[in-house]
C-alpha cells in the first residue's frame, strides 16, 4: 500500500511536470489549481487543514517546483486554492513584508533590517528562512555550431561586466580550445527584476572572481551592459531565441527549455557539469546562518571539490514564526508541511532541483510545526 501511494504522488508531479514545462517560459504564475489533482488519490502524507484562497508570492527559480507542488496538494485538498505568483525574491519578501502573503519565496536570506522590520507584521513574532529548495544556477548559453562550452569565473564575470564581448575572445578560446568558436557579438542577460538568482549568482562571481568582478553581490543587477529580461522565465526565454545570448537561471528552465548549459571550470581535475548531484555537492558544504528559528543556509561559492558545483542557490519560503494570519494559518502549515515532506521533496529532482538533505528537511518540518 505505502508503494502505491508513492506512485500516485510520482504520478502527480509527472503530471505537473507536462504543465511546467509548458508553462516555464511565461512570465505567469500558476493559478489553474482548482482542477490539478483530477480526481487523484490523497498522498497519504498531506493532511489537509484549513480552507479558502492562499496567496503567496517571490521567487521564480521555485516556479516549475512549487507548479508541482501546487498540483499534488490541490488534487488531495479541494477545500484549499493556492495561488504562488513568481514575481522575483525581492517583490515577494516586500510583499510579504506588507501583509498581503501568506508566505514568500526568496532565494537570499532575510537582512537584518527585513527581519526588523516583519516584526510589524508578525505581531509578537518575526519573520524567519524556511529552506525547501535546492539547486544549480545554470548558465545556459546559445551559440551556433558550439555544444560544449567550458567558462570560469573570471571569464564569466568579464562577460556579464562587458568587458568580452565576442565569442571567439582569446580567454574564452583558451578555455575550449577544440571548440569552432564563431565571430559573434555575445548578448548577455541579466534579471531586470530584484531576484535572489542574482544575488547568489553575484556572489559567486564575487567569491570567486573578486579581482574581475567589482560589484558587490545584490538582488538588483549591479554589472555593466548587458540586457534586461523579468524572471528566470523571461531571461531563459531571451538565450532560447537569441544568437549569441547567455544568461543565468535555474536548471529546470534550461531543462524544459533544451538550453545547453556551460561547464565550470573551478579549479577541479574536471569541468563541472550543472547538476542536481552536482549541486548536492556542493549544498552540503552549506553552514548554519540563521539565528533560533531561522534556518538560513550560508553557502561556498569558492567550493574546489571535485563534482561540486559552486553556482548553487536555496529557497527560502518566508513566514512568521509568530503573528501568522489566523485565516490562512492552518493552511500555510498544512502546505508547508507537505512541501518539506520525502513525498514533496522527492519530487525535485526530475525537475532539476535537489532535494534537501535529509537533516535540514527535518529541522524545517519541525519548525513549520510550531508556527503559530
Amino acid at each position: 500500500m505505502k508503494l502505491q501511494r508513492k506512485n500516485r504522488v510520482r504520478a502527480l508531479a509527472v503530471g505537473a511536470l507536462a504543465v511546467s514545462g509548458a508553462l516555464a517560459l511565461t512570465a505567469c504564475g500558476s493559478d489553474n489549481t482548482s482542477g490539478a489533482g483530477g480526481g487523484a488519490a490523497k498522498p497519504s502524507n498531506i493532511k489537509c487543514e484549513g480552507k479558502g484562497k492562499l496567496l503567496a508570492s517571490g521567487s521564480s527559480a521555485q516556479k516549475n517546483a512549487m507548479d508541482v507542488w501546487v498540483q499534488a496538494y490541490s488534487g488531495a485538498c479541494k477545500g484549499t486554492e493556492i495561488n504562488y505568483q513568481p514575481t522575483g525574491s525581492g517583490a515577494g519578501v516586500t510583499t510579504f513584508l506588507q501583509g498581503q502573503t501568506a508566505f514568500a519565496g526568496s532565494d537570499s536570506p532575510l537582512k537584518p533590517d527585513e527581519i526588523t522590520k516583519s516584526k510589524q507584521v508578525c505581531k509578537g513574532g518575526q519573520a524567519i528562512d524556511l529552506p525547501m529548495v535546492g539547486g544549480p544556477v545554470a548558465i545556459g548559453y546559445n551559440v551556433p555550431g558550439v555544444d560544449n562550452l567550458v567558462l570560469d569565473a573570471p571569464t564569466l564575470a568579464k562577460i556579464f561586466d562587458s568587458k568580452i564581448t565576442k565569442w571567439n575572445d582569446p580567454a574564452i578560446k583558451k578555455l575550449n580550445p577544440g571548440a569552432k568558436l564563431p565571430d559573434l557579438k555575445i548578448q548577455a542577460f541579466h534579471r531586470s527584476d530584484d531576484s535572489g538568482t542574482t544575488d547568489n549568482f553575484t556572489k559567486y562571481l564575487k567569491g570567486a572572481a573578486p579581482g574581475d568582478w567589482k560589484h558587490e553581490p545584490a538582488k538588483k543587477w549591479e554589472g555593466t551592459g548587458g540586457q534586461a529580461a523579468s524572471g528566470s522565465a523571461g531571461v531563459s526565454s531571451q538565450v532560447k531565441q537569441t544568437s549569441g545570448a547567455i544568461s543565468y537561471f535555474e536548471l529546470s528552465y534550461a531543462t524544459a527549455g533544451k538550453i545547453p548549459t556551460v561547464k565550470l571550470n573551478t579549479g577541479a581535475k574536471t569541468p563541472v557539469d550543472a547538476t542536481v548531484d552536482n549541486a548536492s555537492k556542493a549544498i552540503s558544504e552549506a553552514t548554519p546562518a540563521g539565528k533560533g528559528n531561522d534556518l538560513a543556509l550560508k553557502l561556498n561559492y569558492t567550493t574546489k571539490a571535485e563534482g561540486a558545483y559552486p553556482i548553487t542557490l536555496v529557497t527560502n519560503e518566508i513566514a512568521c514564526d509568530k503573528g501568522n494570519k489566523p485565516e490562512t494559518l492552518a493552511a500555510t502549515k498544512s502546505f508547508l508541511t507537505y512541501v518539506a515532506s520525502k513525498d514533496g521533496q522527492s519530487a525535485l529532482k526530475q525537475l532539476g532541483y535537489a532535494p534537501l538533505p535529509t537533516e535540514i528537511a527535518d529541522k524545517v518540518r519541525k519548525t513549520v510545526a510550531t508556527l503559530s
